[in-house]
C-alpha cells in the first residue's frame, strides 16, 4: 500500500533565538533565520516516533523583519559526566558574546514520512512489535491531536535551550498573513546532521535563498544537499 506524506504547518515564534554558525569558534553567531535541522526539533518536540516516521521540512516563511541583538551569557566550559569529578561553576564559567536574533515568527511546513514496518531496521521491534498493516494515519492523529492542545514532549526551542519556542497549529485551510516581503541570500547554510554512520557524523548544507520572505528546503537526498 502507498501512503501520500501528510503536510504541516506550525507558526511557531519567541523572543530570542540562536542558530549558530560553526564557522565562529568562541563566540556564539546566529544565522539569519532558522536552520531546517532547528525546525525539524521543533516538530520533534510535540511527536516523534524512532523508526515509524520521520518529519522533513519543505518550507520556512519569515513572518517577522530580521533582527540582531548581542548580549554577553555565562557558560560553563566543560561537561558533566559520571567519570569525571563535579563541576564547580565558579571555577568553569566562561563568558561569551552572542549576537542573536530577537522577536522571530516562523511558518514552518513540515511532510510527516511515514516508515512502512516492512522497511525498519530490526532494532526497532526490539521492544514495540507492531502490526504489518499499520499506516500513518494513528501518527496524524497523534500529531494534530497535540499540536492543537499544545502538548509538547520536550519545549520547543530556537537553537539553545534558554530560548523557548511557542507554537501553534496551523489552519491552512483558513487565508494565512503574508511573510516579509524581502528576497535575500544567505549563502550555504547548515540543512542537518548526516547520522548514516554513527562513527562519522557529517554535516549537511545547503544554499538558502529566501523569496518575498519564502525559503523552500530540499529533501535530503537531492543534489542540493552539500556534505
Amino acid at each position: 500500500m502507498e501512503y501520500t506524506d501528510k503536510e504541516y504547518c506550525l507558526e511557531v515564534w519567541g523572543d530570542f533565538a540562536c542558530f549558530t554558525r560553526p564557522e565562529f569558534k568562541v563566540e556564539r553567531v546566529s544565522y539569519d533565520v532558522i536552520t531546517p535541522s532547528a525546525a525539524r526539533a521543533i516538530f520533534e518536540a510535540i511527536l516523534f516516533k524512532k523508526y515509524a516516521m520521520r518529519w522533513q521540512i519543505t518550507r520556512i516563511e519569515v513572518l517577522n523583519p530580521i533582527q540582531w541583538f548581542s548580549i554577553k551569557r555565562n557558560e560553563v566550559g566543560a561537561v558533566a559526566s559520571k567519570k569525571l569529578d563535579p563541576i564547580y561553576i565558579e571555577d568553569k564559567r566562561q563568558q561569551r558574546n552572542s549576537v542573536v536574533l530577537r522577536d522571530v515568527r516562523y511558518r514552518i511546513w513540515a511532510k510527516l514520512v511515514f516508515i512502512p514496518v516492512a522497511k525498519r531496521p530490526q532494532e526497532a521491534f526490539a521492544k514495540h512489535d507492531p502490526t504489518a498493516d499499520e499506516n500513518p494515519m494513528k501518527y496524524y492523529q497523534m500529531f494534530e491531536r497535540r499540536a492543537k492542545a499544545g502538548q509538547c514532549f520536550t519545549q520547543p526551542y530556537f537553537g539553545t535551550r534558554e530560548f523557548s519556542a511557542s507554537f501553534r497549529l496551523v489552519d491552512t485551510d483558513q487565508p494565512l498573513s503574508p511573510p516579509i516581503p524581502e528576497d535575500r541570500d544567505f549563502n550555504y547554510m547548515l540543512f542537518d546532521m548526516d547520522f548514516s554512520n554513527p562513527k562519522d557524523i557529517r554535516p549537511m548544507f545547503y544554499h538558502s535563498v529566501m523569496h518575498q520572505g519564502v525559503i523552500n528546503v530540499p529533501a535530503p537526498d537531492s543534489n542540493d544537499i552539500l556534505q
